[in-house]
């Protein structure tokens, strides 16, 4: 069966804040993230999927005016809305973002067992390396990691979660009250982790989360990327323009996974899709029109600076796109795609940057509820994916047509589930449970 989440933010389209009918409100509305939480479990979505950025960007031009004039800023803290969206859903999963590069290791395992527990097994964390020095200087450094330093740092970051969720294991608390034992000594384990980038003792002092460990999300495409990825990830969060280029990463990465010894199908990739759905073709097709028209090139080039971590204004906006590939410090996967595709087309700084801000080079399928599902079987069915992140062009308080449309169809045509099955978010994405590293 195909996997759905659902990514929950104000609206990925650039433009989408402008619109008459979305809701903007810099990360802080709990009642909308609640209803929209609620409508995608009502339409038996995998998960809720939440993202974030650890600072306001002000990459372009050198301080955040820009950004804060032009574009939605503001972000909800993942983790403590998933815990309160645990208390109000009940099947759906609850995917949130950490940062390998800084957060520490034991308090974000801690709070994510807690989630787990709260919610019935229905956590996932996805780690991300973040992107630019803004959000490095709010943590001590001046400069970002580099690309290869912060996924080294990924790798023992995994390994060391995993770690301290196996440290207090399933079985460990006993409470025989006659006998004055609460717990097993032998089922507690130190970690004892010395490196220059952790120094852990263990072990946890939360149990063993329901999941064993929450299904581990990954997002990106460079190549130290899909390495670690093929190692790792259990749900991968991909940008894939096109159906082609797809299926390439997909044979790709299951192989990757198969020869790193894992089973292909426990590992999930889910590129990002950013659908406009209309009641007819044309009523879409105006609605996509109306939305690009609300992008501004300022915010194009503020949004683009902070995702490559170099400051675009200075270059000219109406000039030729300058080759940047090799100074990309952030998102460096997918901008190699961008500036190439930019260059071949001899499109200008402002026009990549305004067509970046529509869709952030996710595929945008613009039509009819009959249309968006038709292309999304496609892909499924040729193999270019095991299912999609859905992310809103903006959220609206009052419906979701892809949600009560598109999921229908996709039901009906056999390739959705019309009920959650029994279990954990992992007996939903047909993850298996890890064994304990401790006890195996």
């Amino acid at each position: 069966m195909m996997n759905l989440a659902l990514y929950l933010d104000a609206g990925i389209h650039q433009g989408g804040w402008r619109h008459p009918d979305a809701v903007a409100s810099g990360g802080t509305n709990w009642p909308l993230y609640r209803t929209v939480a609620q409508r995608a479990e009502a339409a038996k979505l995998d998960m809720i999927f939440v993202a974030d950025k650890l600072a306001i960007d002000d990459i372009y031009g050198g301080d955040l005016s820009k950004t804060v004039h032009s574009r939605q800023v503001g972000w909800a803290e993942p983790l403590t809305l998933l815990a309160a969206l645990a208390a109000v859903t009940d099947r759906i999963g609850l995917g949130g973002t950490v940062s390998s590069s800084y957060s520490v290791p034991y308090s974000t395992a801690r709070m994510l067992a807690n989630i787990d527990h709260i919610s019935g097994g229905r956590a996932a964390w996805n780690v991300v390396t973040s992107l630019s020095d803004t959000e490095a200087r709010n943590f001590g450094r001046e400069k970002h990691y580099s690309h290869v330093e912060r996924y080294a740092r990924a790798e023992e970051y995994i390994a060391l979660m995993k770690a301290l969720w196996d440290s207090f294991e399933e079985d460990a608390i006993i409470i025989d009250k006659e006998n004055a034992q609460f717990a097993s000594p032998e089922s507690f384990h130190y970690i004892n982790h010395h490196s220059d980038a952790f120094d852990v003792r263990g072990p946890l002092n939360v149990p063993r989360p329901p999941q064993g460990h929450p299904v581990l999300i990954q997002a990106g495409v460079s190549e130290a990327f899909t390495e670690l990825a093929a190692k790792q990830a259990e749900v991968l969060f991909v940008v894939q323009p096109t159906r082609e280029r797809a299926q390439q990463f997909y044979a790709t990465l299951k192989e990757k996974a198969q020869t790193a010894g894992r089973q292909p199908d426990q590992l999930r990739i889910l590129p990002g899709m950013v659908p406009v759905v209309g009641e007819t073709r044309r009523e879409a097709e105006e609605l996509d029109r109306y939305l690009k028209s609300l992008i501004t090139t300022e915010s194009g080039l503020s949004f683009v600076s902070a995702s490559m971590n170099i400051d675009l204004s200075q270059y000219p906006a109406d000039g030729p796109m300058p080759d940047l590939r090799d100074h990309i410090t952030g998102s460096k996967g997918r901008f190699q795609y961008v500036i190439a595709q930019a260059i071949e087309e001899g499109l200008t700084l402002g026009e990549m940057a305004r067509r970046y801000a529509e869709s952030l080079s996710f595929p945008s399928p613009v039509g009819t509820p009959d249309d968006i599902a038709a292309m999304m079987i496609d892909w499924y069915q040729s193999k270019a994916c095991d299912g999609f992140v859905i992310l809103p062009t903006y959220l609206n308080s009052s419906g979701d047509l892809f949600l009560e449309e598109v999921v229908p169809r996709l039901q009906q045509a056999g390739v959705f589930r019309k009920a959650y099955p029994d279990g954990t978010l992992r007996d939903t994405l047909g993850l298996e449970k890890p064994l304990n590293q401790f006890s195996v």
